[in-house]
């Protein structure tokens, strides 16, 4: 019975190295919510490789479009993680007060600019150079746009009019602090108040670690 019982309790030892040898191998095989990420917004990850595939696609239309060395101008890639954690700051806002925009009301909009403007193409080329906005990003735009409208429209305000800027604003201060916003040093920090980057020299990942 004593031999049983050591043979017992080596075999359970083993078993239980061999769960913990599991679980470590397991954790590290798990990629770090900082890894490659330019973002991480409410513990959901804005990677570095959709701000450079977005930044690519502003930079491949502009260079055939007259003015689009404006494109190339410094900040882009930094604007456009602002413009990403902002999208979510937003979206954060609207759920708290039960609000949606639906992709109707996102059609009807776009519409309606392009016929002001002459067509899709002379959409496109005005957002392009005025906005950053790739083409694969006009719906995003329009739907931030909207939102904003439907945030002022909440507090019984217009969007367009200072008190209702002072709303919009006072509700995505609300939601990007109700949020745990970390942007990557190289970008900036988010400053919830101001709604926006500013400058950082906060460590992104712990000491003797690279991100890239």
């Amino acid at each position: 019975m004593i031999r049983t019982s050591s043979a017992v309790r080596r075999r359970a030892a083993a078993a239980t190295t061999a769960a913990l040898a599991a679980a470590v191998l397991s954790a590290c095989g798990a990629e770090p919510p900082h890894q490659g990420a330019a973002a991480v917004v409410g513990g959901e990850r804005i990677p570095i490789a959709t701000v450079d595939a977005r930044v690519a696609a502003v930079r491949d239309a502009a260079a055939g479009q007259d003015g689009g060395p404006r494109a190339e101008r410094a900040g882009l890639a930094r604007r456009t993680v602002a413009e990403l954690v902002l999208d979510r700051v937003i979206a954060r806002a609207m759920a708290d007060r039960g609000l949606t925009v639906s992709d109707a009301e996102v059609a009807d909009a776009r519409g309606g600019d392009a016929k002001l403007l002459g067509g899709e193409d002379a959409l496109s080329r005005e957002l392009l150079l005025k906005q950053s906005v790739p083409a694969e990003g006009i719906d995003a735009f329009y739907r931030q746009q909207l939102s904003i409208r439907k945030l002022a429209s909440a507090a019984g305000q217009d969007a367009r009019t200072p008190t209702g800027d002072a709303a919009v604003r006072q509700a995505l201060v609300a939601a990007g602090s109700a949020l745990s916003i970390e942007v990557n040093p190289r970008y900036g920090h988010w400053d919830p108040k101001q709604i926006g980057l500013t400058e950082t020299v906060e460590d992104w990942l712990p000491r003797n670690r690279t991100l890239y």
